[in-house]
């Protein structure tokens, strides 16, 4: 099958290559997939689950990538809840080979149906940034409505996603970017905007939560908003700074079946928007993942026509 691959971390996106490589087998609990699309986060070059296996050995070359959709085409021994023929997306194990091919063999327990009137690459587009986003706002954050938040990084993958779910949770939300994003992030929903490079970000006032994708800086500056008894979460590791009376929480995503249940729904019922930039196919995809210029959107991989 084709798949791309990475052996070298200095290297980034520019190292991933596309070259032949045997189709897995489905180990017990596990299913194959013939993947149809493909989602990839960039960051996944620094995370250590890429190039060592959990006893730290390296499992180099690896198989980036690890959101999908696609078709069931095998079932591992005592694998239950999903079917031959079936359609499924989901969210594939960090330390094993990923989706950026034309099968992948991952547990059953990380997928879930996909509905046959949503596209394969909107169900690739939304594993990691729609739990990303549900799991900080909802597990981690405890939202309810009426409360507040200021989603940052608000026109990209997971942060449009924060500013749709947060909107329809009956929150307040403000959105923060680039002078470029404010339209894209109003029409996500948000009911303000911050323009990071212009804007103070201390008149936004007091906060419920804070949902941060950007650390650094403005990390600081957004754990001193929260009021007492709200949330800091960051998705980029531990925070530096906290809350003076609130708390602080740093998480990684994990697949949850029920979750991308909910997540694709919302996607039907037209209560939640993807945020596709570019669709690429596997050929395509080296190319895709070191753009000469700044993109929006995420980009998806188409792996069949």
């Amino acid at each position: 099958m084709k798949a791309i691959v990475v052996t070298d971390q200095a290297s980034g996106t520019a190292g991933m290559r596309l070259v032949e490589r045997p189709e897995p087998q489905a180990a017990i609990n596990d299913v194959v997939v013939q993947v149809h699309a493909s989602g990839f986060v960039p960051t996944e070059l620094a995370w250590p689950s890429t190039w060592t296996d959990r006893l730290d050995r390296d499992r180099t070359p690896s198989i980036p990538g690890h959101e999908l959709a696609g078709v069931v085409t095998a079932l591992g021994y005592g694998t239950a809840g999903l079917s031959l023929g079936q359609r499924v997306f989901g969210l594939a194990d960090w330390y094993r080979d990923g989706t950026l091919a034309e099968y992948i063999a991952i547990e059953a327990r990380n997928l879930a149906p996909l509905p046959g009137d949503v596209d394969f690459t909107v169900g690739a587009s939304l594993p990691i940034s729609g739990l990303t986003a549900w799991q900080g706002l909802f597990q981690h954050g405890r939202l309810r409505a009426g409360q507040s938040v200021l989603a940052h990084g608000a026109a990209g993958a997971v942060g449009s996603m924060v500013v749709q779910l947060a909107r329809e949770a009956g929150a307040y939300v403000v959105g923060t970017g680039r002078t470029a994003d404010r339209q894209t992030v109003l029409d996500f929903g948000a009911q303000e905007f911050v323009d990071l490079d212009n804007d103070p970000l201390e008149d936004v006032g007091r906060v419920d939560l804070a949902f941060d994708v950007i650390g650094g800086d403005i990390q600081k500056r957004s754990a001193g908003l929260i009021r007492a008894g709200g949330t800091l979460v960051s998705v980029v590791g531990p925070p530096e700074a906290r809350p003076d009376d609130g708390l602080a929480v740093d998480f990684v995503v994990e697949s949850d079946r029920a979750q991308l249940c909910e997540i694709v729904q919302q996607v039907r019922d037209g209560r939640l928007r993807k945020n596709i930039g570019n669709i690429a196919t596997l050929d395509e995809a080296v190319a895709a993942f070191n753009p000469t210029e700044r993109r929006k959107g995420k980009t998806v991989i188409r792996v069949r026509p």
